[in-house]
Formats: C-alpha cells, structure tokens, sequence
C-alpha cells in the first residue's frame, strides 16, 4: 500500500530540506534567495484537491510555485471549442505555473492537479516586484524556462521514436518529477492521477497506441499500470529499456 505523502512544511522548505528535480526554478534559485522569498514576503503554502484548478484564468493575478505533487496544462493552439485540439503538458516539483502572467496578465492557461498538490501562491506585481529587487530570482525563472523548453523537445517532440519508447521516456520524466516514491517497495515511485489517455494527449499517440506501449512495459517489469495511477518499478530500468535503441 503506498505511503501517503505528508504535507510539506514551510519551515523545512526554507531551510532547503526538500531536493528539487533537476532544472526546476527551485533548483536554480540560490539557497539564500529561497530563504529571502520565505521569510522577507510571508508567503504560505496553500493545497488543493485532485482535479482542482488552479487559478489561472484570466481574471486570476496570481502564478504559483509547486512544492509537492503535480499539475497537468492543456493549451488550445487554434481556440477552446469542442473536441478542438490541445497541447498536454505537466509540471511537477519546484516548477513555477502560470508564469505568462508576468509577461500578459490576461494570459490564461487550463492548470489541473493531479493529485492534492501544495503550492505557494505569489501575486503577480510582487513577483515583478521580487525580480526587480532580487535579479536572481528573474535568472532562476529564466534558466528553468530553457531548460523546460528542452526538457518538452526531449519528451514530448521525439516523433520519430517508438510509441513504447516516448511513453516510457515520459513517465520515467515524470517519476522523477511528480512521483511519490513508495518506502515500502524497494526503488518503487508512484505517479497519481494519470490515465493513460493523458499520455496520449501528451504525447500525441492514439490510447490503443498507448495502451500498447504501456503493455510492453509491463510485460518487461519496468511498470505496473492501476486506476489512474503507474508504479515505476526501478526507474533505471526503466530509463533503459526506453533509450534502448
């Protein structure tokens, strides 16, 4: 039975106890300029629920900054209509969302959570204000930016590799990113609130494609698959099998 995740504390976070994933915003900024943000702007921690949105319509003046679980954003690239096509992207640990904002206020993008998700609100003129301020802040914003822009290429753009392979790319992407490894299996991480038709929006593969792919790796060891939900079984393994060519 997997262990449930407890909610993280502000107090820990400034003292940097909680290890970002590589490239994230919170692990570019420096340590010094995490503990100014906590302790010189009174920020809290707020949580919501499984299938909640987060606030960032058009009228919302807030971005937010993830700390536990994960999000998944869809963009319409032409305009919201029925069955119009989207652009399937998620964000995990460390990562900043709703980001545009600071650049068009108006800009709006549909954020859900996938699983009860802890974030620190920021309103938007405060962080204009931060980065005037504290030029670090900008320079970590700016460097996870690109580094998620290669990040997407590398996951989600590899249209020439097999179904098997980019599904397995992406969730060893996403163990790492919004998992919740399990202490009670060996190597073993959790990633929530994920179907597979998810993957299949992400990646642009058709769910009986996925369905497929998601056998494969079964059938291999490198997963198991339950209601809305994968078990990344030894993420190394898994890494391999899908960069194997």
């Amino acid at each position: 039975m997997t262990t449930k995740a407890s909610a993280p504390r502000l107090s820990d976070l400034v003292r940097g106890r909680t290890t970002m994933p590589a490239g994230s915003f919170l692990k570019h900024l420096p340590a010094p300029t995490w503990q100014t943000m906590m302790e010189g702007w009174e920020q809290r921690i707020r949580s919501f629920k499984r299938d909640q949105p987060l606030p960032l319509d058009q009228e919302d003046r807030q971005v937010f900054i993830i700390v536990q679980g994960g999000v998944r954003q869809e963009r319409f690239p032409l305009r919201p209509m029925p069955d119009a096509p989207t652009i399937t992207r998620f964000r995990g640990v460390g990562e900043v969302v709703g980001e545009a904002k600071l650049i068009d206020e108006d800009s709006s993008v549909t954020t859900t959570c996938m699983t009860k998700t802890y974030v620190i609100p920021w309103d938007i003129e405060d962080m204009k204000l931060l980065q005037a301020r504290v030029p670090k802040v900008l320079e970590a914003l700016l460097r996870s930016l690109e580094d998620r822009n290669r990040q997407d290429e590398r996951i989600y753009a590899t249209f020439g590799l097999p179904a098997f392979q980019r599904v397995g790319m992406l969730l060893a992407h996403l163990a790492e990113t919004v998992g919740q490894p399990d202490p009670t299996l060996s190597r073993s991480t959790t990633i929530s609130g994920l179907t597979q038709k998810d993957l299949a929006a992400a990646l642009q593969l058709g769910v009986s494609t996925v369905e497929n792919a998601v056998g494969s790796l079964r059938r291999h060891g490198a997963i198991d698959a339950g209601y809305r939900k994968f078990i990344v079984h030894d993420l190394d393994a898994l890494l391999d099998r899908a960069t194997r060519t």
